[in-house]
């Protein structure tokens, strides 16, 4: 369930995205450690479903985690961060080939699969928790977003210039199990359950625009989609 409208977020809550969660699909999720010659990096775009779809479907990403980052409230929960008192992004975390994929092409197709001129979220997804940040690790992963940004900005592709937060990496919290690859594991559930329609009319949109723009970087399955 994203937080469309506000008011009834919590409702939503239980009866979108928890409707029917076993106790397992309600842990937090359990965070990997990088194989050898694996490297990390962290992105924060609106809705974790359609980022972690959106970076799972590039050339040399092995793995995306959806969870937390950015704010001050450890081990926070889905609804905890839907109160938007944690200071928290919805986060993903992707670990990738670097001998396949350079920091610098995903950071390119992050900047591409949702809006980074947006300061209040994306679309009906509204709040800090929906914001545009890049977490870097290192001196060198910030000049390479800026440059992008830079890239992108004189590019005119968006009307507006980026906004996104680049600012250091702190901590990364897992989300629960049952937010990890729902994109892929939903989209084609056409039941009429709201997370459902929030798929097609919210997410899908951004992965769709994303395998445009970064087409070469995509795996073989996803060229042709």
């Amino acid at each position: 369930m994203k937080s469309t409208i506000l008011y009834i977020a919590l409702i939503v809550t239980f009866f979108g995205c928890a409707n029917g969660q076993s106790k397992s699909d309600m842990a937090m999720a359990k965070l990997p450690a990088p194989k050898a010659g694996e490297a990390i990096a962290n992105f924060a775009g609106g809705c974790f479903w359609a980022m972690s779809e959106s970076m799972s479907e590039l050339r040399g990403v092995n793995t995306v985690i959806s969870g937390y980052e950015g704010g001050t409230t450890k081990n926070p929960t889905y609804e905890d961060v839907c109160t938007k008192t944690t200071g928290h992004a919805e986060t993903v975390q992707v670990y990738y080939d670097p001998k396949i994929i350079s920091y610098e092409k995903l950071a390119e197709a992050f900047f591409y699969a949702h809006d980074p001129t947006d300061p209040g979220g994306q679309g009906p997804d509204r709040g800090d928790d929906y914001r545009s940040a890049a977490f870097y690790r290192t001196p060198e992963e910030k000049a390479t977003l800026l440059e992008v940004i830079k890239s992108i900005n004189a590019s005119k592709h968006y009307k507006q210039p980026i906004v996104t937060q680049v600012v250091p990496f702190t901590v990364f919290y897992p989300a629960e199990q049952y937010h990890q690859g729902y994109y892929r594991l939903h989209i084609n559930d056409m039941s009429g359950e709201f997370n459902s329609g929030y798929l097609r009319g919210v997410s899908e949109p951004k992965v769709i625009k994303m395998r445009a723009m970064e087409k070469a970087q995509l795996k073989p399955e996803f060229q042709k989609m």
